[in-house]
């Protein structure tokens, strides 16, 4: 039996590659580790896959687990070490408020225990992982995808514990494990129909833009000139990881899945304008006064509806090769598409679900 592991269903990227990792193999099924509290949302997701795509009919099963217990809390009954072929980690906390202690417990502890499950899987092909651009903090400059440590600060726990988790990941590859690493950009939603689970990173921008009348203020922190902010729509993601953890080549190799052409802030903030029909009047604050205001004043964060953490991601120093990312989808079809060309759909999906409850794991 062809059996794969995965973790983070049913969260948003999770249950669209699900399918593309089943497609084509009849023989593979997939064991999703679920929290029982997401019990009922992963039984709906499982039946809507099914409505889309009756061959996946009995072959996603769901077992009560937790990444952070050793063993991922899984009844040993299963005895799932001995049919695993592949083990899929997505589950993280992605919250950039996160406390240590709980970012801690899951992204690294979490990690640590699926990298040990990974490793007593005698039939083991591949560990696939899902990082993130910003296991790069605030490193000025280019950002390699054979990069990890490379003394850099960090902006929050997120990308600490990120880190921290990917080097878990190094370590065991460096003993003999075969992993794959992917660390998406700022993800967005789906290019075409503008999808998505949750409003944050743009979205900010996208909601504070649309509260306002056709001429609108824009603040700007830093010189919107000089840094380029990275977007990448959900599909384009999940297409490039399906595709490319099908490469023998992707062995041992870690892919930036990021816009090898973001644009700067600045033409960002007037796509943005152009999109959502505003007129953009820039309005230039002081980065850490703006943040200690969000943080401290109550009734700012709350109108402007723009948290603390956002802001260092507009004046974001690092620039994300993605060279192996490039060469590995070659041919395949897959590429990042422009952003002026989805943009309109993302803002259509928020001004059409602004107010909805979008099922966000947390």
């Amino acid at each position: 039996m062809d059996t794969v592991v995965v973790t983070g269903f049913p969260g948003f990227l999770g249950s669209r590659l699900l399918p593309l990792v089943l497609a084509g193999r009849p023989e593979r099924r997939a064991v999703c580790l679920v929290q029982p509290k997401f019990a009922g949302l992963a039984a709906g997701r499982v039946r809507d896959l099914v409505q889309v795509d009756p061959s996946l009919e009995g072959r996603i099963e769901l077992v009560e687990g937790d990444i952070t217990r050793p063993g991922l809390g899984l009844d040993p009954a299963l005895d799932l070490a001995s049919s695993t072929t592949q083990v899929w980690h997505l589950a993280a906390v992605y919250d950039l408020g996160v406390d240590r202690e709980l970012a801690m417990r899951v992204n690294v502890e979490g990690t640590r225990n699926v990298v040990r499950f990974a490793e007593g899987c005698e039939h083991l092909t591949r560990l696939h992982h899902v990082s993130t651009c910003y296991v790069s903090g605030r490193h000025c400059g280019p950002f390699r995808e054979t990069d990890l440590d490379v003394g850099q600060s960090f902006n929050n726990f997120y990308e600490e514990t990120k880190f921290l988790a990917e080097a878990e990941v190094d370590e065991s590859r460096a003993a003999g494990l075969p992993t794959s690493v992917y660390r998406p950009a700022v993800v967005v939603g789906d290019s075409r129909t503008g999808e998505t689970q949750k409003f944050d990173g743009p979205y900010f921008v996208v909601q504070w833009l649309l509260r306002q009348p056709r001429w609108a203020l824009v603040p700007v922190v830093g010189d919107p000139t000089m840094v380029r902010f990275n977007m990448v729509p959900s599909d384009f993601v999940v297409d490039a990881i399906a595709h490319l953890s099908e490469l023998e080549a992707s062995v041992g190799t870690t892919y930036q899945l990021a816009d090898p052409s973001p644009l700067t802030v600045d033409e960002l903030l007037d796509e943005l304008c152009r999109a959502t029909g505003r007129r953009g009047v820039r309005v230039h604050l002081p980065r850490r006064a703006t943040m200690w205001a969000l943080r401290h004043v109550g009734p700012l964060e709350a109108f402007v509806r723009i948290p603390a953490d956002a802001v260092p991601y507009f004046v974001h120093p690092t620039h994300y090769d993605t060279t192996n990312t490039q060469r590995d989808l070659t041919g395949s079809g897959v590429s990042c598409p422009p952003v002026r060309s989805y943009l309109p759909a993302m803002v259509r999906f928020m001004e059409g679900h602004a107010d909805a409850e979008l099922g966000v794991m947390v």
